[in-house]
Formats: C-alpha cells, structure tokens, sequence
C-alpha cells in the first residue's frame, strides 16, 4: 500500500517521521487515491514497507483513527471512512449545501401530513390556538447513503406543499418561492445515541453516535417559518465555524 500510494519519508526533515505518515495517507484519502472503505496493509507490513518501527507507525494511524479518516474493525482491519459532509454553520438548508458543494442529495418523505399544531410547535411558532401546520419526515441521501433524518413543522400561511415538491427539492427553496426572506434562525446543535427507529434509516446501529440540530428559522418580517428536529450521522456529517474574539 505504501508503495502504491508513493508515500515517502524525508529523514532529514524537521517533520516527525510519524507526522509525514499521517500527512502523506491524509492526502490519499483527500484526493480519492485511498477512496471510502479501502482497507490499509496491517502495521507491522506498512512499517516494514517504510523502514520505520512500529511503534511510529502505530501512533501514525492511531492519529488518522483519531481524525476520522480511518476506522479499525474487528475482523477488517483498518479502513477508509467515508467522507465527511462539512456544513458551515449559517443560515442555509442541507439540501442547498450539499448541491452548492456539487453532491446530488435524495429525499424520501417518510411521512406527511396538514394537522392542528399541538402545543409545543404552537409555542416554537408563535401561532394562535387552532392553526394548522404541515409536519413531515424526510430522509436525505448523499450518493445512496443515509446522511440525515429530518422533522419539520412548518406553518401553512405561506404557500402550500406536498410529498412531490420535498421529494424532489429542499424545504427553504420552497418557503423562498412562496416569498419568505429568511433573516436569522435560534439553533442547536448536540449529540444522541441512535435508537431503533433511527438505527435501520440511517443504516447504522443502535447505539452509534448522531449529530443532533434543532432550529426555528425567522423571516424578515419576523414571523416564525418553521421549526425542526434533524439528526445526522456522526460519521459522515459536522459543522464548522469561526469564532471571532470580541
């Protein structure tokens, strides 16, 4: 695999010999050399096809495993995971990211339905007693792979929907078409086990790590346009942000 992947190591670099490793695998799996799921020699031959020891190796791949980037399975060995969805954390939809970032994101709508609001979404949208809203759940696949689990509830003042228009494109490039101008949103973001309704959707198992996100999205007239309970999978999807100092 080494070889394969002309990983070379300069003795004579201030660089650590494990540090050059980890850079070099890194830059495999980045450019599609080592694509998701290619399972990696064994240690002890990578260190031999290096001419490094193996404690080096190990604390090489112990990095990458800590990264993400590699896995270790019992039976398997070490694999590639697959690659990581990285949302930047604004005010945008899912779908949008993934096809700005040139993915093809799927929707199957799970469920559908125009009901009254109970009390807790009444609250979240500040609607009176007696409104009704759209609530539905859609799973979103990236290259046929389970990524998200989502749960909307979105007030029906604003334009009608059905199955055929969320299968087909994302909630916000609906909601803009009926006029909302999407200002500011309250969100966040946590961490969940899976449970067995989730597990088999996103084709992992109980117990596994989701990333959770909760928001409830503003226009710029103020109304509340629509609230919502998604889960992701940890393995496949994270947020990044700036943090500015003030």
């Amino acid at each position: 695999m080494a070889n394969q992947l002309s990983l070379s190591i300069d003795r004579s670099s201030p660089v650590p010999l494990y540090h050059q490793v980890v850079q070099g695998i890194e830059a495999a799996i980045h450019s599609g050399i080592l694509e998701p799921g290619s399972r990696l020699d064994n240690e002890i031959d990578l260190a031999a096809q290096l001419n490094l020891s193996r404690p080096t190796m190990r604390k090489a791949m112990d990095e990458l495993v800590r990264a993400g980037l590699l896995v270790r399975k019992r039976g398997v060995g070490t694999q590639v995971v697959s690659s990581q969805v990285r949302r930047p954390l604004e005010l945008s939809s899912l779908y949008d990211d993934l096809s700005n970032n040139g993915k093809k994101p799927t929707t199957e709508v799970l469920s559908f339905s125009h009901v009254e609001a109970d009390a807790l979404t009444l609250a979240a949208l500040q609607l009176p007693t007696g409104s009704k809203v759209y609530h539905f759940t859609r799973l979103r696949k990236v290259g046929g792979k389970p990524l998200a689990l989502m749960e909307n509830w979105v007030r029906d003042d604003i334009t009608s929907m059905d199955e055929a228009q969320l299968a087909n494109e994302g909630l916000y490039a609906i909601l803009r078409r009926g006029g909302v101008n999407f200002r500011l949103a309250s969100q966040r973001i946590g961490a969940m086990i899976a449970n067995d309704y989730q597990a088999p959707l996103l084709e992992t198992e109980a117990g596994s790590a989701l990333v959770t996100m909760e928001r409830t999205a503003v226009d710029d007239t103020g109304r509340m346009v629509e609230t919502g309970h998604h889960v992701y999978r940890a393995d496949s999807y994270s947020f990044e942000m700036t943090l500015v100092q003030r």
